[in-house]
């Protein structure tokens, strides 16, 4: 069982980066496929798709890597978690590495990326940072 399935995908990406895989295979959910969708427009992954196995859904992430191997997510951090919620106004949305990373924001609009939220002119609960 688990607990935080946000927390267990981006572990699965983490670690599946570090180790150089092709992809991961994840349990889905529909702010999963969010979170995939925003880090695809942001150019950290390569795509996803969804699958299912055993009659449960899950999602097959394709990892993005650089012309040397060098995986273009360095790192992911939870920021919100489900004992301790973190929640910003839209002028105090965090800058990940002065603009090199970004932090995904859940919105009444939805998730987006940080910049989104502040071209939109939106707060929300900062779900993570990846860089």
């Amino acid at each position: 069982m688990i607990n935080d399935l946000v927390s267990d995908v981006l572990v699965r990406i983490k670690n599946g980066s570090d180790a150089r895989h092709k992809f991961v295979v994840a349990p889905s959910s529909k702010v999963v496929l969010e979170i995939l969708r925003v880090l695809k427009e942001e150019g950290f992954i390569k795509d996803f798709d969804s699958i299912q196995i055993d009659g449960k859904p899950f999602v097959k992430i394709h990892l993005k890597y650089g012309p040397n191997k060098e995986p273009s997510i360095v790192g992911i951090r939870r920021i919100s978690k489900p004992g301790r919620r973190i929640y910003v106004k839209k002028d105090e949305l965090p800058k990940v590495f002065d603009g090199f990373g970004i932090a995904i924001i859940s919105t009444p609009q939805g998730i987006m990326s940080d910049k989104m939220a502040r071209k939109l002119g939106h707060g929300g609960e900062v779900v993570c940072f990846v860089w």
